[in-house]
């Protein structure tokens, strides 16, 4: 019997260090001068204030928020599409989008990528998509993990999870306690699917109805792999300019990011107990892959509304008079948005409204 090695066992430390080089670049591009470049060391590092006129915040009491999540099972789509370079602005953007509900600035990302062997191109694909995330979002990937399992994964398949720290002042936290009766509720548009229901969505798609990847829908002017493909919007930006521009004001009340749950149950979370949040039905166009989509599972309605976002991946709880003003900022910034209901009194609850 030969010397074990652990290219035998799975791991070719050659072919992983070609890997890792290729992966510094991707991450230089998202740092601001707030990240103190630590290239091959054990931690990432980054300053919370310094300085410098552009980034200095002069915090009095700071408030560190993190988030982390996955992607799910939309990577079973990317290996059937062969397409890995926007997994990772979904990666992203589940959890910047997280930390924003709280107004919080996202500083650092960090990514687990987990694989079954080393293959230093469909890394450098998957990390070009986290790349693009953080510069979307103003975050700086600033450290990571890959690991090589080949006894857990089968030949080909990843997984993914990343890591988000952001930060807030204690004053401009935003946690949802200040909803009140009266408020309005802005839903901004999302991208489609996002990251969410993919089990579902699979089952449907390719177990029942038998599609592939490479198949045009005409209805979606898109094939099935570019539909389900499409990245998870990133709300960062816009979000953080209306925050600036009421700063000290308690405008914005709360924000919820449509994930899974649908819109009621995620709006639900950040209600205090005698509020109640009145939805009305028809105030948003639903895109078209959701009705597609039902359509070809004979899905419930209610099952819909429950697992998807059904076009709004972002609600913002507002003051009434500030509620059109929000609405044009967020046009410049080019996301379509409605006021899908209001906040009245009564237990903490959203319900779809009734029209008289």
């Amino acid at each position: 019997m030969g010397q074990a090695t652990y290219k035998d066992a799975g791991v070719d430390l050659e072919v992983y260090q070609e890997s890792m080089k290729r992966l510094p670049r991707l991450m230089h591009r998202t740092f601001s001068p707030r990240v103190m470049k630590l290239d091959g060391g054990f931690a990432g590092l980054c300053q919370l204030d310094f300085s410098s006129e552009l980034f200095k915040r002069d915090y009095a009491e700071p408030v560190l928020v993190t988030c982390t999540d996955g992607v799910g099972t939309k990577l079973r789509v990317a290996k059937l599409t062969d397409v890995h370079n926007t997994v990772g602005i979904d990666l992203v953007a589940m959890c910047v989008n997280d930390a924003i509900c709280c107004g919080a600035e996202p500083l650092v990302f960090n990514d687990y990528v987990a694989m079954s062997h080393d293959d230093p191109a469909l890394l450098e694909q998957i990390v070009q998509g986290i790349s693009d995330g953080c510069v979307d979002a103003d975050c700086a990937l600033n450290a990571g993990e890959t690991a090589i399992m080949s006894d857990l994964y089968g030949h080909g398949d990843y997984d993914l999870a990343g890591f988000c720290v952001g930060v807030v002042e204690k004053q401009e936290l935003i946690d949802g306690s200040k909803i009140a009766p009266g408020d309005v509720a802005i839903g901004i548009a999302s991208t489609g699917l996002h990251s969410n229901g993919f089990s579902l969505v699979r089952r449907v798609v390719f177990d029942m109805e038998g599609l592939g990847v490479d198949d045009f829908v005409e209805e979606l002017d898109a094939t099935v792999g570019q539909a389900l493909l499409t990245p998870t919007r990133i709300y960062v930006r816009a979000v953080r300019k209306i925050l600036a521009q009421y700063r000290g004001q308690r405008v914005v009340r709360g924000i919820a990011h449509v994930t899974g749950g649908g819109l009621r149950e995620n709006l639900g979370r950040i209600l205090p107990s005698n509020v109640r949040v009145e939805i009305q039905r028809d105030s948003w166009p639903v895109p078209p892959v959701f009705g597609w989509l039902q359509r070809l599972g004979d899905i419930a309605d209610d099952e819909m509304e429950r697992v998807f976002n059904m076009g709004v991946g972002l609600v913002l709880i507002v003051r009434a008079e500030e509620a059109n003003a929000i609405r044009q900022s967020l046009d410049d910034s080019g996301l379509a948005s409605w006021q899908i209901g209001r906040s009245v009194e009564g237990s903490r609850a959203v319900e779809w409204a009734i029209r008289s």
